[in-house]
């Protein structure tokens, strides 16, 4: 949720007449994250996030998004709602960008995700890819494995200013799971970006799930990888098995993984740990200029790379998990 792009009180004056939400009286930008510019708007009836598209969110896939979280809510999940204007329409333009007003939840970030944090993560993971099965829209995922090579050629001439070997060990890695990267798992919506930042908590309880412009169909187990490897390690890089635990049984009270999820699962894990370290090492070499934003450290994900390099079975993750066949 980086500000890439400015926006005047003049120019969202006009905007916000497009809709019937009152009257501006203050926004301000939030500059966390890498993907779009966001603001929080406050009008005379309330506030709101006002979302700038930005990078690699294609104007296409807008429709896919928007109409998502609006399925996701009819079925019981709490997620943000975009406004519409009063002609009816989700998406206008401002500053030359893409731009929808989303609605606001109420909740907070967990800034130390704890073993309740995680149990309810992987609880409402599971709802939401039970939740979506039946939505009638798809969008492929080009973050996926066919996505990788295309990022480590962008960034392979520059990887070794960011660690040495960087580059021969992505190499080898993406050799690996291009090989080895399974096509017969269990397939539907997935959010593929619910990191901390993106769920929403009051107290303990969760509050709501954000963000869902990298939603896609893919692989389940690869959604509930990505965040093994956001919810279940450490400030010291270290896997905190208790946290893996929670996330995982959590899960499978909702929806149950089959023997070839679970078999699958320390591969699929080593591949959202390469998805991240591509993408974060692209921004990290390629700042826009002005951006009020701070990359992410690639390195954090590379060494998630290395520990799941290392397990050899889901049990190293703490569960002993049964299932179905199939």
């Amino acid at each position: 949720m980086a500000v890439y792009t400015d926006v005047s009180a003049e120019e969202l004056g006009d905007f916000l007449a497009r809709y019937d939400i009152g009257e501006l009286l203050s926004y301000k930008g939030i500059a966390e994250g890498v993907e779009n510019s966001n603001f929080l708007i406050h009008t005379s009836r309330g506030s709101y996030f006002l979302t700038l598209y930005e990078k690699r969110v294609a104007v296409g896939d807008l429709p896919f998004f928007l109409g998502l979280m609006a399925h996701l809510a009819e079925h019981g999940i709490t997620c943000p709602q975009p406004v519409r204007t009063r002609a009816g329409e989700a998406l206008g333009t401002l500053a030359g960008r893409p731009a929808a007003i989303i609605d606001f939840l109420e909740g907070v970030w967990p800034r130390r995700p704890s073993v309740v944090h995680c149990a309810a993560v992987g609880g409402a993971l599971a709802k939401m890819h039970l939740a979506g099965q039946d939505f009638a829209m798809r969008r492929a995922n080009a973050l996926s494995v066919a996505g990788w090579r295309p990022l480590f050629d962008a960034m392979a001439p520059r990887a070794d200013e960011i660690q040495r070997g960087l580059r021969d060990l992505l190499a080898a890695e993406l050799d690996f799971l291009e090989g080895a990267w399974p096509t017969a798992l269990p397939a539907g919506v997935i959010h593929a970006d619910l990191f901390p930042d993106n769920v929403l908590f009051l107290g303990e309880r969760l509050s709501g799930l954000i963000d869902f412009y990298f939603a896609c169909n893919d692989i389940l187990a690869y959604d509930l990888a990505i965040c093994l490897n956001a919810w279940c390690f450490e400030p010291d890089h270290a896997f905190n098995v208790t946290k893996a635990r929670a996330l995982l049984n959590a899960y499978c009270r909702e929806r149950d993984l089959s023997v070839e999820e679970q078999e699958a699962l320390p591969l699929l894990a080593r591949g959202a740990a390469v998805r991240f370290l591509l993408t974060r090492s692209v921004d990290w070499l390629n700042v826009p200029p002005g951006a009020l934003v701070k990359p992410k450290d690639p390195m954090e994900y590379l060494r998630k790379l290395r520990f799941h390099q290392s397990v050899a079975s889901v049990r190293d993750y703490g569960v002993e998990l049964s299932g179905r066949a199939g």
